[in-house]
């Protein structure tokens, strides 16, 4: 069997969840002696090296970029040449390239088709006008053609369901990487310039990840934060760094992409500070369940979900303000019942298997759910 993972970066995993995912998969199916060969598309501007081989996996390397405009043909470039080599199995992470599943089906009439639609991209702020039709419309593509869709949190799937009539897979993302043993040391650099406990925000700048929201509520409260993010990717971004970066107890980091710094970053925060508004089960959130501190999260069908209602929740400044002053202590920690259900759900190993059990399945000559003719 020959499989083929579409949509990503490539290996090895960088910053994002689509790629963290592949990666797990990779190092799953090499370690666990999965189903035959693994084929990963990979965009060739990321990466300074391309090894042709990655953990037992072949990669194959388009000039594309995989992010933006640009991923359109990326998705669609990758899906002609897993086709062309044979493919027995394509999962598609994301819709970008969907509308080209048609003739994919048509081409290859008994490759199985895996999708994951993501998190309900369409209805990011973001997007606008073309743009957020042309994904809506990929979005309608990728269930209508796919033979299985995976949704990763609940909300999604019902979406899927009410929107299309269909059903889709729940498979959310593991967290267990993030507490993984690291073989090098932190950079004491980072680390020197933050308070000793805090509270922690880790997320794309963005407006839909309510950061100005956050920001604004421990602006007024006495407890120190420490929020790490792309500060300098966008004017949004760097008009809440100049309006906020000066606070004594605001603590605006750039991006750290360092595991082991990473990881010492989130083992010293007390609070999790969790603004996603959109998208599905969030990556960076079930990676910090697994540390068993408390979560505060934004007051959403997604967030609820994944923590299973036993966070606390936050839908306005004022309410998180209150939330986290340090004289407050109207609610105990939720630190527990996070790792419990990080544990219980959010593993890579159940995960990564369940992604094959779907890519081994027999493969449909119909529509989501038919049998073979």
């Amino acid at each position: 069997m020959k499989s083929a993972i579409i949509g990503t970066v490539g290996v090895p995993g960088r910053y994002g969840g689509f790629e963290t995912l592949t990666e797990n998969l990779v190092r799953f199916h090499d370690t666990h002696n999965g189903p035959g060969e693994i084929t990963v598309y990979c965009s060739a501007p990321a990466y300074d090296e391309r090894p042709k081989t990655y953990l037992g996996a072949r990669l194959r390397y388009l000039p594309l970029k995989a992010n933006g405009i640009q991923s359109i043909p990326y998705d669609m470039l990758t899906m002609l040449d897993a086709v062309a080599r044979r493919q027995d199995a394509m999962l598609i992470l994301g819709v970008s390239g969907a509308a080209l599943l048609p003739l994919v089906r048509l081409f290859a009439p008994r490759c199985r088709i895996v999708t994951n639609i993501d998190g309900l991209e369409w209805k990011r702020d973001k997007w606008r006008g073309v743009a957020k039709w042309y994904l809506r419309l990929s979005e309608k593509m990728a269930v209508r053609w796919s033979h299985a869709v995976v949704a990763d949190n609940l909300a999604i799937a019902q979406h899927v369901r009410d929107a299309y009539g269909q059903e889709a897979e729940v498979i959310a993302y593991g967290g267990d990487h993030a507490i993984a043993p690291v073989p090098d040391r932190p950079d004491q650099s980072v680390l020197d310039g933050l308070p000793a406990h805090y509270a922690l925000g880790l997320c794309r700048i963005e407006p839909e990840n309510n950061v100005a929201m956050i920001l604004e509520a421990f602006a007024r409260a006495d407890r120190p934060l420490v929020f790490v993010g792309n500060w300098a990717h966008s004017a949004y971004g760097q008009r809440l760094k100049v309006q906020f970066g000066g606070r004594p107890n605001i603590h605006l980091v750039d991006p750290v992409y360092d595991p082991a710094t990473l990881q010492s970053i989130r083992r010293r925060a007390q609070i999790y500070v969790h603004g996603h508004s959109a998208g599905g089960t969030n990556p960076a959130l079930v990676e910090m369940m697994h540390f068993g501190v408390h979560v505060l999260a934004y007051d959403c069908p997604f967030n609820r979900f994944t923590t299973e209602q036993a966070a606390t929740y936050f839908s306005s400044a004022d309410d998180l303000c209150e939330q986290v002053k340090p004289d407050n202590c109207a609610h105990p920690s939720n630190g527990t019942s996070m790792l419990e259900i990080a544990e219980r759900e959010y593993t890579w190993d159940g995960i990564c298997a369940r992604y094959f059990t779907l890519l081994t399945q027999k493969r449909p000559a119909g529509g989501i759910g038919k049998d073979d003719a």
